[in-house]
């Protein structure tokens, strides 16, 4: 197992993107989950009342008044007569108002649709995380029962030569305590295997698991180059487009604000009937509301709003090119590292097996066996997490490239 263990480790090959990942579900299975994920479902809702917020904006909130007031009048000397008045009103907005409430409601749609897209983003970053813990666990799991495996073929070796005499009951001492130091740590990764994948399930309950845990996979590049993931990283952000027409949806609602420092009209007819009928007539009403400081202040903060939006940009932006820096960066420094641990993995592997040979021979003691065995574990434990570490990089940068698990639709984007 030893030997497998290293050869799964040795290659490190240029492919297309995930085409080797065979540690990975299957692309539509992630798919399917992330875009049922009551995270992603949310934020459609969201899109959902942004475009019906459109919808709003583009008829207006112009809407009939109707006033109406009958009465009865008592002249002296006349008598009493019945009355009424009934006036039909409506506002209408000033010309480029319509314009600039339609244009601020598509902004806010996109806005809403890129924010989705973002917390799709999200999500399938958090989907990255929880499988390669269980990954992890499971291979750590491994590790450590072959570990405690091994170690029970050496107490059963010790054991026979004790009663051969050709080992001292120290020996044997030494070696039931590795074996059961050995066996807490199997029993320990398992808990943490089992724990993995139970959050895991409970994340994400849409997908079916196997029962048991993939083999983690060779690390391999991307076909895309390294630097050009790095820039698709910023160009594909949601998180910056986003940003950007919530700049844009607040500038226009500045200038909403500013066109309506200067209120609407409003017009419509009266009709009336006095004294009983003998007076009747129709007529066409109109008011406009006389600005004043409420109005002056609405533009004021609207412009400030503003304001705040482009420098709320100008730090998404930084913040978004910063982590497509340490994306690259992340996957080029945990190469290093696997690759330094991937050598010390297959030479301690050597040297136990060498100092369980010389053991054999009795050229060399059991505890300095034990101690290259143990050391040979630990080793395997290292490359493990530095192999995932390294997987994780790779799958990361991806994902904030939007080259895997995207959606149709984010894809177009």
């Amino acid at each position: 197992m030893i030997r497998a263990f290293l050869l799964s480790a040795t290659a490190f090959i240029t492919t297309p993107a995930l085409a080797q990942r065979t540690d990975l579900p299957p692309e539509p299975l992630v798919v399917e989950a992330l875009d049922s994920h009551p995270a992603v479902a949310a934020a459609q809702a969201r899109v959902r009342s942004a475009e019906a917020g459109a919808a709003m904006l583009r008829r207006g909130a112009h809407e009939f008044t109707f006033q109406g007031t009958v009465s009865r009048r008592s002249a002296e000397g006349e008598g009493d007569y019945g009355e009424y008045d009934v006036n039909l009103t409506r506002p209408f907005r000033l010309p480029g108002k319509a314009s600039l409430d339609r244009k601020a409601g598509e902004l806010g749609v996109e806005v809403a649709h890129n924010l989705m897209e973002d917390v799709r983003h999200q999500t399938a970053l958090a989907f990255s995380d929880l499988w390669h813990d269980w990954l992890v666990a499971s291979a750590q799991h491994c590790t450590d029962l072959d570990s405690a495996a091994s170690l029970t073929q050496d107490m059963a070796a010790v054991r026979r030569r004790a009663q051969l005499r050709d080992a001292s009951l120290l020996d044997v001492d030494q070696a039931e305590a590795a074996l059961a130091q050995a066996q807490a740590q199997a029993a320990t990764s398992r808990a943490a295997r089992d724990e993995a994948r139970v959050k895991l399930a409970a994340g994400f309950p849409g997908l079916a698991l196997p029962e048991e845990a993939p083999l983690l996979a060779d690390p391999a590049m991307p076909a895309t180059a390294l630097e050009d993931l790095r820039n698709l990283v910023i160009e594909r952000s949601h998180e910056i487009r986003a940003s950007e027409r919530e700049a844009q949806r607040l500038a226009m609602v500045a200038r909403r604000a500013s066109a309506d420092r200067i209120a609407d009209p409003s017009f419509g007819v009266r009709v009336f009937s006095e004294r009983g009928g003998l007076e009747k007539g129709v007529g066409l009403v109109g008011s406009i509301p006389l600005g004043g400081g409420y109005r002056r202040a609405a533009h004021d903060q609207a412009t400030a709003d503003a304001s705040a939006a482009e420098l709320e940009l100008a730090r998404v932006r930084r913040e978004i090119e910063a982590t497509a820096a340490a994306d690259l960066s992340n996957v080029r420094a945990r190469e290093a590292v696997w690759r330094s641990m991937e050598s010390a993995a297959a030479s301690a592997a050597a040297a136990a097996t060498r100092t369980k040979r010389g053991y054999e021979l009795g050229q060399i003691d059991l505890a300095d066996t034990l101690l290259a065995r143990r050391q040979a574990n630990e080793t395997r434990r290292q490359e493990i997490d530095a192999r995932a570490t390294l997987l994780r990089a790779i799958l990361r940068i991806q994902i904030d490239a939007h080259e895997v698990w995207t959606s149709q639709e984010g894809h177009e984007d």
